[in-house]
């Protein structure tokens, strides 16, 4: 007959059964205890040992009302290859036609509204390996260009600018602009490079903290309006009222001919505004109307 009630078993039965027993409950016990001395893993700094990985930050959603400012991104290098940047960027290419004219319609590089000066001179070491571009020589000042001087009153008022400015009289006219604020030209001359145009804008270029390394930059753009292959050789380096002036000839070929132009760059400091620029460019066929440029220069005033 089976035997059915624990007292009925015998008593080395029942004492494996409670040392069976006993071992579990000291096994869960010891768990337990390790479990809340070691922390929770949820919680990053309060383990003791073992490295947390920190969470990634998820970028706030827009509209989320978030007051935590997010990191700026570091701005892109100005320097051109080189491009005024250049990208200018940025080395810029010689915008021509096949014949050798510049586009009449092509516009200034984008650069930042406002005055604020790039944060350091990268462009302007990157323009200055460009070989079109020469370095700059000691201050020297503009001389007496050829041709008859200009001795016109009238002027003509660049608004977007804040500058004003000789209006040449004839053969000088106005032109239409774009995409500069002012634009006068001469009649096209058989051979040349280029059209003669004396214009003016805000700089088409990155600012740069100095007067001349800006003015450095804007010469650089304006090989955009030479024909393609052209080079810079400095005639003046020499400041001016609140900017910098820098004249050039700017040597090229047509038709596998030597041909040159004689041009020049001035920038002046606007008040709460980008610097005015004004650039002047005569090729060698029309050479007696080169003293136009110290008319030009001589003449650009604020508004």
């Amino acid at each position: 007959m089976k035997r059915s009630r624990i007292g009925d078993l015998p008593m080395r039965v029942i004492y494996r059964i409670l040392a069976v027993g006993v071992a579990v409950i000291l096994a869960a016990v010891a768990t337990v205890v390790g479990f809340v001395s070691s922390g929770s893993p949820d919680q990053p700094g309060e383990g003791k040992t073992g490295q947390i990985a920190a969470p990634s930050a998820a970028p706030p959603s827009p509209g989320s009302g978030s007051a935590e400012p997010s990191t700026p991104a570091t701005e892109p290098s100005a320097s051109v290859s080189p491009s005024e940047t250049p990208s200018a960027s940025e080395t810029p290419s010689a915008s021509a036609s096949p014949s050798g004219s510049p586009s009449e319609t092509a516009a200034p590089s984008s650069a930042p509204d406002g005055s604020e000066p790039a944060p350091d001179r990268s462009a302007v070491i990157a323009a200055l390996t460009d070989p079109r571009v020469p370095d700059l020589p000691r201050d020297k000042r503009l001389g007496r260009l050829p041709g008859k001087a200009d001795k016109s009153k009238r002027r003509v008022q660049d608004g977007k600018s804040g500058v004003s400015l000789v209006r040449l009289g004839k053969p000088w006219k106005a032109f239409g602009a774009s995409p500069f604020s002012t634009k006068q030209v001469l009649p096209k001359a058989k051979g040349a490079g280029h059209r003669a145009m004396l214009v003016s804008c805000p700089v088409p270029i990155l600012v740069q903290k100095e007067a001349k390394d800006t003015a450095l930059l804007a010469a650089r753009w304006t090989l955009n309006h030479h024909p393609k292959g052209s080079k810079i050789s400095w005639t003046a380096s020499q400041s001016i009222k609140d900017g910098w002036l820098l004249a050039y000839r700017v040597k090229y070929k047509v038709k596998g001919k030597a041909r040159s132009s004689m041009a020049a760059v001035a920038v002046t400091e606007v008040s709460g505004a980008k610097p005015a620029m004004l650039f002047a460019t005569i090729p060698d066929a029309q050479n007696k109307y080169w003293r136009a440029i110290n008319t030009a220069v001589s003449s650009l005033r604020l508004k």
